[in-house]
């Protein structure tokens, strides 16, 4: 099992930005880029967990249409992280992240970090 540990949630007013970052800790470096499949989810109070944004090994991203244009997933295998780089914020981003590593045989989630988004 891999242990993700995720930082850089708070309150922010609306407009403003935070940079979600995600460290698989205790795991070597082959290990995290085994872990193809790297993404991360939200959840907002109430509802479901959703797919906010994905990186693949070769750095292609993919965006749920509600953040394209002002989030940005990246990756630095040299740290073993993955960030989350959140702009132009709304009150409608406020939610719990997770941050999301695995492949076909491992499923790993961080314990979340909370954004809140208000004046």
């Amino acid at each position: 099992q891999v242990n993700l540990v995720e930082s850089g949630g708070g309150l922010v007013q609306p407009g403003g930005s935070l940079r979600l970052s995600c460290v698989a800790s205790r795991s070597i470096l082959s290990t995290f880029i085994s872990l193809t499949n790297k993404a991360w989810y939200r959840q907002a109070p109430g509802e479901q967990r959703e797919l906010v944004a994905t990186i693949t090994n070769d750095g292609s991203t993919n965006y749920a249409d509600s953040v394209k244009d002002r989030f940005t997933i990246s990756k630095d295998n040299s740290r073993k992280t993955i960030y989350l780089q959140m702009n132009s914020l709304k009150p409608e981003d406020t939610a719990v992240y997770y941050c999301y590593m695995g492949d076909r045989n491992t499923n790993n989630w961080g314990r979340g970090t909370q954004v809140t988004v208000s004046s």
